[in-house]
């Protein structure tokens, strides 16, 4: 069972530098102008991605979508596909809901809904001052600003976007658990190719190397994604790069912030943080 989906996501936020590793082991594409294609630039991929992280998985987005539904105005920071945003126009959302992404392949289908705002892009290329009752990041995405550069950055941009009284929320990994030693079970997945073409669609991925101390405090780890399916001649690579942080150093980036957390969980279903949680679940709001 995928419970919060995975950084890729919504990874396209900072991880630019782990992206740019994409297409090792004979997995390279190239687009008509001769870049590397992104896995999340591919639309294909973002076909399987919902597949791979169906909605009745997906136990963040059922945690956040009351508080999305209270929301006036929503910023879902690393969109992907759009499904909690569908989901909350659908459940009768009524007001002004953005999806930012920078992954064209993820937009193409957040994209089958005209009724949000999609823009392309990262919180570096924006500038939103005190538009939104809620910004959300969601599918882990947050662990993938692996920089205090980036991270600092993202934070200050959130801290900007959010309207008095407005909140940021978000999930990191538990780095007591270490889950990334697990991660090769709990992200072996397989589906049918939603193309139709009656083939099998498989994603196998897993922590490449040790873990490390992250410069600035936490863990960092890397991991390599394999994919194959009927819409690739060969096997798909993609590497990226996730920071863990333990509760007290959230606080403290959050601090510089001027944000200040507002409630915090260690699971989705609302119990209380512990180093036996698996989740750090975080609201915050500015000081």
């Amino acid at each position: 069972m995928a419970r919060a989906g995975f950084g890729p996501q919504a990874g396209p936020v900072t991880n630019d530098q782990a992206r740019r590793r994409d297409g090792t082991d004979g997995g390279q594409e190239t687009s008509a102008a001769g870049e590397e294609l992104s896995l999340f630039a591919d639309p294909r991929y973002a076909a399987c991605y919902d597949a791979f992280f169906p909605w009745e998985d997906r136990e963040d987005f059922h945690f956040y979508l009351p508080r999305v539904t209270a929301a006036d105005a929503v910023l879902d920071v690393g969109c992907g596909t759009g499904m909690l945003l569908h989901h909350a126009r659908e459940a009768g959302h009524a007001g002004r809901l953005v999806g930012l992404d920078p992954a064209p392949g993820m937009l193409e289908r957040a994209r089958r809904r005209t009724d949000v705002e999609w823009v392309r892009g990262d919180l570096r290329s924006v500038a939103w001052r005190e538009e939104f009752d809620l910004v959300l990041m969601t599918g882990h995405a947050f662990q993938e600003l692996v920089t205090d550069a980036d991270l600092r950055a993202a934070l200050r941009a959130v801290s900007a976007a959010l309207a008095p009284g407005g909140s940021f929320a978000f999930e990191t990994r538990n780095p007591a658990l270490r889950g990334w030693e697990r991660w090769d079970f709990e992200y072996s997945l397989a589906v049918p190719d939603p193309e139709g073409s009656g083939g099998t669609v498989r994603m196998a991925m897993q922590a490449e190397g040790p873990a490390t101390p992250a410069p600035g405090g936490g863990t960092l780890v890397r991991a390599v994604t394999r994919l194959t399916g009927p819409a690739w001649p060969g096997l798909r690579t993609h590497r990226s790069a996730y920071r863990f942080l333990n509760a007290a150093e959230l606080r403290g980036f959050l601090a510089e912030a001027g944000l200040e957390v507002a409630e915090q969980y260690g699971d989705f279903d609302g119990s209380p943080p512990d180093d036996s949680a698996p989740e750090i679940v975080t609201v915050a709001r500015r000081a």
